[in-house]
């Protein structure tokens, strides 16, 4: 049985809701499952990691850091209650017994409640059925922290967050996978990024076709913007650049002279789980919540719908801030929204490609 085969949630569920799921998850399966606090936000909220199986092949999994992006900390909540809820399905083929048996899945299914707690008001609202309440929901509520606090460029310990996840994901041994959930707010379709040592492998080249074939038959073509590696993301293809590193965010301001914001840049979960030794695979999804297919010229290489909907923004922005219908908006851009069910599907999918590259 492959991940992908588990049923997918078709709306994000509240923090509550499914921290309740997982701790009665893991307490019905204490063979193979556990959940812990590892630590509190800096407001004050309990930061939950579970384990899952007891291979030995080490695997870290984390979501939320930017908590605008609320698909990979759904796909990670749901992953841990769905495969234990299905640990017996095609139990005459292994089924999931023995992913169990071969790996040890360390994950931390959000890493930022704080700011999951900020933006809750969109994602309550969010209905991939009617694209354009939900931007409208969306540009009036979302909220993204800056350099200095964001959560994925802060370990091993910027924040109190990134330290109870460093102890949890890395400290115990050197992992063979890393995967950090994250996700866009517009984009022309699917990315995939993928460590660069392991971006010209084989296997890398396999786990993105893969995906990205996945992605297409869910309606997601790929995002095909090349932007020159700026601020280290190499372009490798339609739909694949290189994982983010705080390094190359660092080099690309203070090239720019600005020492301050390259100052507020530490180490991305990618390089802490680099930084402990092997050489695992570290692989990012980046599904849109919004995609586009209109309004702008695109090629190879160049997005061009894409940045004529980021030319319309800032508009956009202040229409949906005044109360205004964004459907005009939405026609003029073509914009579909992404359902919670396929997006996760996707996540879960790149998921069993990169345990499938580490095996």
């Amino acid at each position: 049985m492959r991940l992908a085969d588990l049923p997918a949630p078709e709306r994000f569920r509240s923090a509550d809701e499914a921290d309740a799921a997982i701790r009665a998850a893991c307490a019905a399966n204490p063979d193979v499952a556990s959940c812990e606090v590892i630590g509190t936000s800096e407001g004050g909220r309990e930061i939950l990691g579970v384990t899952l199986g007891y291979g030995p092949t080490a695997v870290s999994l984390v979501a939320g850091a930017h908590a605008d992006e609320p698909v990979g900390p759904e796909a990670l909540r749901s992953l841990v209650t769905e495969a234990l809820a299905h640990r017996d399905w095609g139990a005459a083929d292994g089924g999931l017994a023995r992913l169990f048996e071969r790996v040890t899945l360390r994950i931390v299914p959000h890493v930022n409640p704080d700011a999951e707690a900020v933006n809750r008001v969109w994602i309550d609202a969010w209905d991939a059925d009617d694209p354009a309440a939900s931007l409208g929901a969306f540009l009036r509520q979302r909220r993204r922290e800056p350099p200095g606090r964001d959560v994925e460029f802060g370990y091993p310990a910027m924040r109190t967050e990134n330290a109870a996840a460093s102890a949890f994901l890395f400290e115990p041994s050197p992992v063979a996978l890393h995967a950090s959930l994250h996700g866009m707010a517009v984009s022309e379709g699917a990315l995939v990024l993928v460590e660069r040592r392991w971006v010209t492998r084989r296997a890398g080249r396999t786990l993105a076709d893969g995906f990205l074939a996945a992605a297409g038959r869910a309606g997601l073509p790929p995002h095909d913007h090349d932007r020159g590696g700026d601020k280290g993301f190499d372009y490798h293809g339609p739909g694949v650049w290189t994982t983010p590193e705080g390094a190359a965010m660092r080099a690309h301001f203070l090239a720019a002279g600005d020492v301050e914001t390259a100052s507020r840049f530490h180490a991305s979960s990618m390089e802490a789980a680099i930084a402990r030794g092997g050489e695992p695979l570290c692989v990012v999804p980046e599904l849109p919540l919004f995609r586009v297919t209109a309004g702008g010229v695109s090629g190879a290489g160049v997005a061009g719908r894409a940045a004529a909907f980021a030319d319309a923004l800032p508009a956009m922005t202040e229409a949906a801030l005044a109360g205004d219908d964004l459907a005009p908006w939405v026609a003029r851009f073509g914009v579909v929204a992404t359902p919670v069910a396929d997006a996760v599907r996707l996540h879960w999918t790149l998921l069993d490609l990169a345990l499938d590259a580490v095996r």
